[in-house]
């Protein structure tokens, strides 16, 4: 099978390659997928260019964690009837060698999610990282029906899904922030109430007029350490941060405007959520799709002979929605 690896880190055109490789067998608990779509998240180009370490997990990576396709093979223990199933693929290169950047991949038959009817396989290819970071990132803690929601980042690929997510969940007030008049469309037609262009607008004051001075009662964050400060200007008293993502691994924080707002920091993984909100969030994102309800901002399908470009893409900050790769 065709598959794009590499064996060290650094720039996406020196180190990714297109090479042969066995096709994989499905172990016992294991389904095949022939791939159709993988998507490309920031995770996986931080893991290739060695943003966080050097030191690669395996000594050859097929990347990506997201992907979408049929089954073609299950091993013991599983129902053969999944064969022919369309799914979609969720942790694919979460601690394992082999991503979804292939023609096939095994995988424990649950992280195989069967897709509705009405779905394509390239939007299965944007759920397993971006939306359901989203969605774990708008319930959790009590959700936010009847509230306030401030959404960093409100066109990239978790930010469009959580503002969709954030408005069918009961949101009060949904307000976000974005860089350029295209991408405020973009946020605009998922569903923002307010739309703020950090480039040319102040933010504070933005929210501050908005809320009439309360600021708001939930801030879902995509860059902790660059948006720490204004995260703390914009919130009530008694409100929450969500926090999924960071440029910077260590930052501080400043003890004083914390506790006298009594803020409450939740920070998480969506690779590693227990099971059971894992289950709850699947149940959730299939009925929403299953019944139209979402937008997907697919902004390049490109082929795996070009996933360099892919990775080009998504590391720029270029794309205005997700980017996946055909198999």
């Amino acid at each position: 099978m065709r598959a794009a690896t590499y064996e060290r880190t650094g720039d996406a055109r020196d180190v990714l390659q297109i090479v042969d490789l066995p096709r994989p067998e499905p172990a016992a608990g294991e389904v095949r997928v022939r791939l159709e779509w993988s998507g490309v998240n920031p995770s996986d180009v931080k893991t290739r260019a060695a943003t966080r370490t050097k030191v690669l997990a395996f000594p050859r990576i097929t990347p990506h964690s997201d992907g979408g396709g049929v089954i073609d093979a299950v091993g013991t223990g599983i129902d053969p009837g999944r064969v022919g199933e369309r799914v979609w693929i969720w942790n694919g290169a979460w601690g394992r060698p082999n991503g979804t950047a292939a023609e096939f991949i095994t995988v424990p038959a649950a992280q195989a999610v069967r897709l509705p009817t009405n779905v394509g396989t390239d939007v299965g290819a944007c759920l397993g990282i971006p939306a359901l970071t989203a969605l774990h990132a708008v319930t959790v803690d009590g959700g936010i029906a009847g509230k306030s929601v401030l959404i960093a980042g409100g066109a990239g690929a978790v930010g469009h899904y959580a503002i969709q997510f954030a408005r069918l969940h009961g949101a009060a007030s949904i307000l976000t922030t974005v860089s350029s008049a295209q991408k405020a469309a973009i946020a605009s037609q998922a569903g923002a109430d307010t739309v703020i262009n950090y480039k040319t607008e102040d933010v504070e004051s933005r929210v501050r007029e908005v809320t009439a001075g309360t600021g708001v009662d939930r801030v879902i964050e995509v860059n902790f350490s660059v948006n720490s400060q204004l995260d703390l200007q914009v919130l009530k008293p008694d409100a929450d941060i969500v926090a999924y993502g960071s440029d910077a691994p260590d930052f501080t924080l400043p003890f004083v405007p914390l506790i006298a707002k009594n803020v409450r920091l939740r920070f998480f993984m969506v690779y590693i959520l227990d099971a059971a909100t894992r289950t709850t969030l699947i149940d959730d994102l299939t009925s929403l799709l299953a019944g139209d309800r979402l937008k997907h901002n697919i902004s390049a399908r490109l082929p795996l002979d070009r996933i360099a470009e892919a990775h080009e893409l998504v590391e720029s900050g270029r794309s205005n929605g997700k980017v996946v790769v055909a198999l």
